[in-house]
Order: C-alpha cells, then sequence, then structure tokens
C-alpha cells in the first residue's frame, strides 16, 4: 500500500485567501491608488505622466508576481533565476518612478514604489541578509529628497528626509508581517501533518510487531510439533497423528489470530500467556516450574489491558526464546508482586549463542516499551542459564485500569 502524500494545504485555504488580500491584493491596490493620482495630475505634462503610470503598471504587476511565488508552499523561498529577473522589472520601474517624482519635487510619494520593491525583495532573503537590506535601505532613503531639497533651496527639506524614511518602515512592516503570519501557520500546519503521518506509521510499526509476535510464536510452535511428529512416525504412529492433530489446530488458532490482530480485537494478556507457555514448553520436553503466588495470581485482573498486554508479550517472546535459541530442560517461570511492582522473571538453562536481543522485534524492542510505560525489562546471562526479568510498577497498572473502567 503506498503511502498518502502529505497535503500540505490543508487546513490553510481560508488564512491563505485572507494573507493574498493583506499582501498582495494590498500592495497592487495601494499602487495603483498612487497611480490614479499621477494620471489626472494635469500640472504633469502627457508624456510624462504616461511613462510614469507605465513604469507603475510594471511594478504593480511584478509586485503580484512576487508576492504569490513568495507565499508558494516552499520549505524555503526560492530565488530562481525566473523571480530574479521579475525583480530586476520591479527595480528598474522604481527606479524610473522615483526619478521622475524627484524631478518633479514629489518628495512625499517618490518612495512609495522603491520602497515596496524593497520590501518584496527582502522576503525572499534569510533573516540576516534581510535584515541588512532593510537597514541599508533606510538608512539610504533619506537621502535623495534631502538632497535635492537642500541643492535647491527649498523648505521641504526635513519632510523630503523623513517621507521616505517612514515609507521603507511602514510599508516593510506591511507586507512582512502578514507573510511572517502565513510562514508560522504553514509550518504549524505542516508539523500537523507530519505527526499524523508519523502516528500512522508507528501504528504500521506495532501492526507490524504484534503480527511478529503472533505469527513468530505460532510456527515457531507448529514446527517443534512437526519435527516431533516425524520422529514419532516410525515408532509411534498414534502419538504422531495426534501430533499433527495439534499442529492442525495450531495453525488454525494463528490464522484467527491473524485474523482478529487484523481487526484489532486480539491482544495479548498475561494470564493467557502463563497458560499457553506452559502446555507449550511441556510439549518440547521442557521441565517448566511455575511459581504463582495466589496473591499475585489474584491482582492479574486487576491490572490495566495495557500492563496485561505488556506483560503478555514479555511472556510469549521468552517462551519463544527458549524454544528458538537454547537447549534448555528445564525453565522457571516467577510472577508475583514485590516492592509494589508486578514482576515477571523467566530463566532456563541451556542457553545458546544468540538470545533475542539482536532482533528488533526481540528483547530490546521490549525494553524500549516497557520503559515507556514507567517499567523496565533486563535480561542476564551466567554461563547455560540465561533470564529474563519484566517489572511495571503496579500503581501505574491499578491507576490506569481504573481509568479505563
Amino acid at each position: 500500500m503506498q503511502d498518502t502524500p502529505i497535503d500540505r494545504e490543508a487546513g490553510l485555504t481560508g488564512l491563505r485567501r485572507y494573507t493574498w488580500w493583506a499582501v498582495p491584493g494590498t500592495t497592487a491596490f495601494f499602487l495603483v491608488f498612487f497611480g490614479a493620482g499621477w494620471v489626472m495630475d494635469a500640472s504633469v505634462p502627457v508624456w510624462i505622466r504616461v511613462v510614469r503610470v507605465a513604469a507603475l503598471a510594471v511594478a504593480a504587476w511584478a509586485s503580484v508576481v512576487l508576492l504569490n511565488r513568495r507565499m508558494a508552499l516552499e520549505p524555503v523561498p526560492r530565488l530562481d533565476r525566473s523571480t530574479a529577473w521579475w525583480l530586476v522589472a520591479a527595480s528598474a520601474a522604481s527606479v524610473v518612478i522615483g526619478a521622475i517624482s524627484l524631478a518633479l519635487y514629489d518628495y512625499g510619494i517618490w518612495g512609495v514604489v522603491p520602497a515596496t520593491t524593497v520590501a518584496i525583495a527582502a522576503t525572499f532573503l534569510r533573516l540576516r541578509p534581510r535584515l541588512i537590506l532593510i537597514i541599508a535601505a533606510a538608512a539610504v532613503a533619506p537621502l535623495p529628497g534631502w538632497i535635492i531639497s537642500a541643492a535647491t533651496g527649498g523648505d521641504e527639506t526635513l519632510h523630503a528626509a523623513l517621507m521616505p524614511l517612514g515609507l521603507v518602515l511602514f510599508i516593510t512592516v506591511m507586507v512582512l508581517g502578514p507573510l511572517w503570519a502565513w510562514d508560522i501557520a504553514r509550518r504549524l500546519n505542516e508539523a500537523q501533518q507530519l505527526a499524523a503521518e508519523l502516528a500512522v506509521k508507528n501504528e504500521r510499526l506495532r501492526f507490524a510487531a504484534d503480527l511478529h509476535d503472533i505469527q513468530g510464536h505460532h510456527l515457531q510452535v507448529i514446527a517443534l510439533k512437526s519435527e516431533l511428529a516425524a520422529r514419532l512416525a516410525g515408532a509411534d504412529a498414534e502419538r504422531a497423528s495426534a501430533e499433527m492433530h495439534e499442529v492442525r489446530r495450531l495453525a488454525v488458532t494463528a490464522l484467527e489470530d491473524t485474523r482478529a490482530v487484523v481487526r484489532g480485537y486480539r491482544r495479548t494478556a498475561l494470564d493467557d500467556e502463563l497458560a499457553n507457555a506452559t502446555k507449550v514448553l511441556a510439549a518440547a520436553d521442557i521441565d517448566a516450574e511455575m511459581r504463582l503466588e495466589p496473591s499475585a495470581a489474584a491482582s492479574i485482573g486487576r491490572l490495566s489491558p495495557a500492563a496485561r498486554h505488556l506483560l503478555g508479550l514479555v511472556m510469549r517472546e521468552a517462551t519463544t526464546n527458549v524454544l528458538r535459541h537454547s537447549g534448555a530442560e528445564h525453565a522457571e517461570v516467577d510472577y508475583r508482586i514485590e516492592d509494589g511492582a508486578a514482576r515477571l522473571r523467566i530463566a532456563n538453562d541451556g542457553a545458546g549463542g544468540e538470545d533475542g536481543t539482536s532482533t528488533g522485534t526481540g528483547l530490546r524492542a521490549l525494553a524500549e516499551r516497557l520503559e515507556a510505560a514507567g517499567g523496565g525489562l533486563a535480561w542476564e546471562r551466567e554461563g547455560d542459564r540465561f533470564a529474563v526479568t519484566a517489572s511495571l510498577p503496579i500503581g501505574i497498572a491499578l491507576e490506569s485500569a481504573t481509568e479505563t473502567t
């Protein structure tokens, strides 16, 4: 089954629409508003008005295109060749408009289009280059108007210097503010989508681990009993037939358990696995000693389903390892309540070279799951003896059980 790709626009349609009107839409309206005033200014020659309006149209169109690209759902804004050419077009239009406006002594509005172009260019830069560009623009903006006003002896020197500076700061905030909010919302949306995908993958891993536990356990027992039946076929045909009937029953049980896991109904439980372990180990001619105190046996029913499931998985994995990785003749299973914790210990002799700790779905994986639940899993080897000990705080287990009821 293929993974469904993340829909990075999910949940952002409304915000995207709002941000578009707040940034590209408002910018275009802002520029057209000033253009209308220039068109109707009868004191300016027609050819100058035509040139200025044409340059304004280029700047407005380039601004909308650039801001649309900036809002594209990219991890990092890309300044590719096409985008660079649009920035060049907007900059050229800004120079034309600024030069004409300064020549006409329009100190108040000459910086509108250049300030807009600077703000848009800043959106495509990372934080440090962006700050450098904005600071440089703010430092340079007062100079042209101040120089021309001072050179011509005008009385608008202060206005000519401060108005462009105010425009740079105002337009920069107007453009960068909503885009910053858009970037934050986009990243949060992507994080939410990735978290959902991760949850699905974790559930798949959990399902794979459960399926491995069930299939591995049943197949190991089936293989063992099939081998036993093969050895008995010549010496004791009746017992060999009984073993093969047991193999058939185990195969049917494995199929049912697999179907139950697929439906999400079956959960391994400690009491079931304790009973199964006795039968399986006895069938393998392993002397199994079960130590289960009455108080401990009574406490199993009061454990939460999650606690019973985890301890049941430990019991199943340990039993499978005894069958698969050892030549055991004797095994001991001990379950008790001790020092405020449910403790399960499985020990066997005849330990081989492998202990089941090297596989990702073996004891190491179970240790991680028990630690996440507040418990622990440890194993030790001494000579040919191997022991697995699992513990789970009984207070946490009982508290979970109360919450689930």
